[in-house]
C-alpha cells in the first residue's frame, strides 16, 4: 500500500539523533582536549595519571551526554506538519543544549576545583617542609 503521507516523526528522529550526537562529540573533544592542562597541574606534572584520569572523566562525559540524549528521544506529541516537527525538534535540541552548557560548566568547576586543591596541598607541602626542615643551623 502506498501513501503520499510524510512521516515527520521519523524524520524528526533522523535530525535529532545526529545533531545531539554531534554536539556532545564537539563539547567533548573541545572539553577534554583543553583540560589535559588542569588534569596536569592537579597531579603535579605526572603525565601518565593526567591523561588516564582525563581519558576516564571523557568517558564518562559521553555516556553520560548520550545516555541523556538518548533518554530524551522520545517526542510525546503526533507531528502533523513540517512546523510541528521543526518546533518539537528545535525544542529537544535546545534543550539538549542547555543540558550539555551545564555539563561543560559543571566539568569546568570540576577543574577549578581539583587546580585549587592540588594548589593549597603544595603549598602546604611547602610551608611543612620549610618549617619542620629549616636547614643548617648557624
Amino acid at each position: 500500500m502506498h501513501t503520499d503521507r510524510i512521516d515527520y516523526m521519523v524524520i524528526a528522529y533522523l535530525c535529532y539523533l545526529p545533531i545531539a550526537l554531534g554536539l556532545t562529540w564537539y563539547v567533548a573533544r573541545s572539553l577534554f582536549r583543553n583540560s589535559i592542562v588542569f588534569m596536569k597541574d592537579i597531579f603535579n606534572g605526572r603525565e601518565e595519571i593526567a591523561l588516564a584520569t582525563n581519558t576516564l572523566f571523557r568517558i564518562g562525559f559521553y555516556l553520560l551526554n548520550i545516555g541523556f540524549a538518548l533518554y530524551i528521544l522520545k517526542i510525546g506529541e503526533q507531528l502533523t506538519s513540517a512546523q510541528g516537527a521543526i518546533e518539537t525538534l528545535s525544542f529537544k535540541v535546545g534543550g539538549f543544549s542547555i543540558y550539555l552548557g551545564i555539563m561543560l560548566f559543571l566539568n569546568l568547576y570540576l577543574f577549578f576545583r581539583g587546580k585549587r586543591v592540588a594548589k593549597q596541598k603544595r603549598l602546604e607541602y611547602e610551608m611543612n617542609a620549610r618549617y619542620n626542615n629549616p636547614g643548617p643551623q648557624q
